[in-house]
C-alpha cells in the first residue's frame, strides 16, 4: 500500500519542508481567489432568476441597483476581512475571531458555518463549471444539446480529480490551479471590451426572450420598482450575495502565505475584491444591455449568452465563445479547489482546540492535511448526489454558511475594537458592525425565502453541528481529566505476585514465541491456557503438548461448552486476581498474514479478547504478532522457519 501511495502521490515530504510549501501572492491569488472571482459567473444570473419571473424585462433595469448594493456589501466585507488578516495571522478566519472575542463554544457557530460553506462550495462550483461546458455545447455545438445527463458524472469526476491534486501537496496544487483564475479574468475582460466596441458602433444585439426553455417573463407593474415587492428585491439581493462567497478564503488559508503573512494576505485580499467588483459589475451591466435571461434548466448560462452576443456567431466569435466558456469552466472547477486548501486548515485548527477528532491535525504523505481533504471530498460528493448537481438547489444552501461566518467575523471585530483605544476606532466599529448586521440580514432572508427549497437542511444542520462539536470537546476534556490524574508513586507495583497466561490455539511457532516472551517477563508463574470449545481438538492438543520437548510450561484446559471464549477467559482472569495481590498478564499470539488469501482464511480474535480483558483490574493484555506468511515463504524456499 505504501508503494501504491508513493506512486500515486509522489515522494514523501519531510516535516521540515512545511515552510517551503508556501504560496507567493500571485499564486495565492490564483489558488485562494478562484472561488471568489468565479462566483461572478453565476451571481448576476441568480439575481435575474428571482426578478425575471416577477417583473419581466424590468428585471434588467432592477439588476443594476441590486448589484450596486452587493458591491457596497463587498466593500464593507473587504474592510472587515482586511482587519481580520491584519490582526489574526493564523488560519481560521472568522472562527479565530469568534473564539478570541466570544469564547470557544460560541466560536463553534463560525466553525460549523465555515465547514458547511466549504462543503457546499465544492458542490456549487463544480456544478456551475459543468454547466459552463454544457452551455458551450448548446451555443457552439451545432445542435449538441443532449448533454444534460452528463452533469452529475462529470461533476463527480472533477471532485475526485481535485482531491487527488490536493493530496499531492500545496505547492503542486498551486501550480495546477492558479492559471485558470488569470485566464478567466482575461476572458471576461475580453467579453467586456468586445461588448463595449459593438455597443459603441450600434452592433450589440439582444438575447431572444422567447427562446424555448427560458425562465418565463413576468409582467411589470407600476410604481415603486416596477411593482416588485420589497420581499422580491431582498430575495434577489440575497441570491446575488452568492457573488461574495469565497471572500473569506484568504483569511481561512492565511497559513499558506509566505512571511509576513498578514501583509501578504491583505494585499491579495484587496486585489481579489477589486477584481471581483469589476467582474460582477461587468456581467450585470452586460445583462442590463443584452437582456440575457436565465434558462430553466440552467443552460445556456447568462455569461455564455453574453459571450455569444459580444463575439458574434462567426468563426472568430465561436473561437471567443469557446475561450470564455472553457476559462469559465476551469475557474469554477478550480474555485472548488479553494475549500480543499481552507477546509483542512480550518478543520485542523478546530481539532487542535479539541472540537473535532485529532486525526484531522495530522499531515499526510505530501504534507497536506490528507484526512481533511478526503473528508471534504466524501461530503461534497454526497451533497452532489443528493441535489443532482443543480446549481439553483445548491445556492439555497450556499450563502447561509458563508454569510453566517461574515456575521461572526464582523461582530467579533466589533467587540475587539470596543475594548481598545486606537486610531480610527469609531470608523472600524461602524464598518464591522454594518458588515455583521447586513450579513445576518442576508442569512435571515435566505433562511426564510429558501426554506422550502432546501435551506431547511442548513437550518437543521447548524444547531446539530454546533452541538456535535461541543459534545466532542466535552468528551476530550472528560478523558483528559480522567487520564491525567497522576497520584504520587503510581508507577510502583501493587501486586505481590505476577502470573502470565499464554492463550493457546495450537502448538506452533507463534505459541512458542509467546511462551518465550512470557519467560522473559520473569513472572512468578507461566501458564499455557487453551479454551476448550472442541473437546476432540482439546484432547489432541493435550496429547501433543505432553509429548513435545519444545516447552516445559504446563497446559491448562478451560472448559467452554457454550463457546463464549471471552466470557470464559474473563472468569478465569477474575478468579486468578480475586485475592487483590496477584497481577495477571495475558499474552495473545496473533498470526499475521500479508497475502489476501491468508487474511480471508484466518480470523483474528486477539483484539476482541484484549477489549474484554482490558477492562478488568490487575489484568494487562499483550498481543504478540507472528509473521505466518514469512514462515510459509521460508518453508517453500527450503529453509527452516524460526521464531524470529
Amino acid at each position: 500500500m505504501y508503494r501504491v501511495k508513493r506512486h500515486l502521490l509522489g515522494k514523501p515530504l519531510t516535516t521540515e519542508r512545511v515552510s517551503e510549501e508556501k504560496l507567493s501572492n500571485r499564486t495565492a491569488l490564483g489558488v485562494l481567489a478562484s472561488d471568489c472571482i468565479s462566483s461572478s459567473a453565476y451571481g448576476s444570473e441568480e439575481m435575474l432568476r428571482v426578478l425575471v419571473p416577477v417583473v419581466g424585462t424590468a428585471a434588467f433595469t432592477m439588476v443594476m441597483p441590486v448589484t450596486g448594493a452587493i458591491l457596497l456589501v463587498l466593500l464593507l466585507l473587504t474592510l472587515c476581512y482586511s482587519d481580520v488578516v491584519t490582526i489574526y495571522t493564523r488560519a481560521g478566519g472568522s472562527y479565530v475571531v469568534a473564539r478570541e472575542n466570544f469564547g470557544p463554544d460560541v466560536a463553534q457557530v463560525a466553525a460549523v458555518a465555515l465547514l458547511v460553506d466549504y462543503i457546499v462550495t465544492v458542490a456549487v462550483q463544480v456544478s456551475a463549471g459543468t454547466n459552463a461546458l454544457i452551455s458551450l455545447a448548446h451555443l457552439a455545438g451545432n445542435g449538441w444539446t443532449g448533454l444534460d445527463h452528463l452533469q452529475l458524472p462529470v461533476s463527480v469526476a472533477v471532485i475526485v480529480l481535485l482531491a487527488y491534486g490536493n493530496l499531492r501537496g500545496v505547492r503542486e496544487a498551486g501550480r495546477m490551479f492558479a492559471l485558470p483564475a488569470y485566464l478567466f479574468m482575461a476572458a471576461i475582460g475580453l467579453v467586456l471590451f468586445m461588448a463595449a466596441v459593438r455597443a459603441a458602433t450600434g452592433g450589440l444585439p439582444r438575447a431572444d426572450l422567447n427562446a424555448p426553455g427560458v425562465v418565463p417573463l413576468g409582467t411589470p407593474g407600476h410604481g415603486w420598482l416596477y411593482g416588485a415587492s420589497l420581499f422580491i428585491v431582498l430575495r434577489s439581493f440575497a441570491n446575488g450575495g452568492s457573488s461574495l462567497t469565497g471572500l473569506e478564503a484568504i483569511s481561512n488559508g492565511i497559513s499558506a502565505f509566505r512571511e509576513p503573512q498578514g501583509r501578504n494576505a491583505r494585499r491579495t485580499l484587496i486585489a481579489m475584491s477589486c477584481v471581483l467588483a469589476v467582474l460582477v459589475l461587468g456581467v450585470s451591466t452586460l445583462a442590463h444591455y443584452t437582456h440575457a435571461v436565465p434558462y430553466i434548466d440552467g443552460t445556456p448560462t447568462v455569461i455564455a449568452q453574453e459571450a455569444r452576443l459580444a463575439f458574434g456567431s462567426g468563426t472568430v466569435g465561436t473561437a471567443g465563445l469557446v475561450f470564455v466558456q472553457l476559462s469559465t469552466a476551469l475557474v469554477l472547477y478550480t474555485g472548488a479547489n479553494t475549500p480543499f486548501t481552507g477546509f483542512p486548515f480550518l478543520a485542523s485548527f478546530v481539532a487542535q482546540d479539541r472540537f473535532l477528532p485529532r486525526l484531522l491535525t495530522r499531515r499526510g504523505h505530501r504534507l497536506a492535511f490528507s484526512n481533511g481533504i478526503i473528508a471534504l471530498a466524501v461530503l461534497s460528493l454526497a451533497l452532489l448526489l443528493v441535489t443532482g448537481a443543480s446549481v439553483d438547489k445548491l445556492v439555497a444552501l450556499y450563502a447561509i454558511g458563508v454569510f453566517t461566518a461574515f456575521a461572526m467575523a464582523g461582530s467579533g471585530l466589533t467587540a475587539y475594537h470596543l475594548r481598545r483605544r486606537e486610531p480610527l476606532r469609531r470608523v472600524k466599529i461602524t464598518v464591522n458592525m454594518l458588515a455583521a448586521i447586513i450579513s445576518a440580514a442576508v442569512v435571515l432572508i435566505f433562511a426564510v425565502t429558501k426554506f422550502t427549497e432546501g435551506a431547511w437542511l442548513v437550518v437543521v444542520v447548524f444547531p446539530l453541528g454546533v452541538w456535535a462539536l461541543i459534545r466532542i470537546n466535552r468528551e476530550y476534556r472528560h478523558e483528559a481529566a480522567a487520564l491525567q490524574r497522576l497520584p504520587t508513586g503510581a508507577d510502583r507495583p501493587r501486586a505481590r505476585r505476577h502470573q502470565v497466561f499464554v492463550l493457546v490455539e495450537t502448538l506452533d511457532l507463534a505459541t512458542l514465541k509467546a511462551l518465550r516472551y512470557a519467560h522473559e517477563l520473569r513472572p512468578d508463574r507461566v501458564q499455557a491456557v487453551h479454551l476448550a470449545v472442541d473437546e476432540a481438538h482439546a484432547r489432541r492438543l493435550s496429547a501433543v503438548w505432553e509429548s513435545t520437548s519444545a516447552t516445559s510450561v504446563e497446559l491448562e484446559l478451560v472448559a467452554c461448552p457454550d463457546r463464549r471464549l471471552r466470557h470464559a477467559m474473563r472468569e478465569l482472569a477474575l478468579r486468578t486476581t480475586q485475592d487483590g495481590e496477584t497481577s495477571l498478564t495475558v499474552l495473545v499470539p496473533r498470526r499475521m498474514y500479508t497475502n489476501v488469501l491468508g487474511k480471508l482464511l484466518h480470523r483474528g480474535t486477539g483484539e476482541t479478547m484484549a477489549r474484554a480483558l482490558g477492562q478488568l483490574p490487575h489484568v494487562a493484555v499483550t498481543i504478540l504478532p507472528f509473521d505466518a506468511s514469512r514462515a510459509v515463504r521460508l518453508l517453500e524456499s527450503g529453509h527452516v522457519p524460526e521464531l524470529d
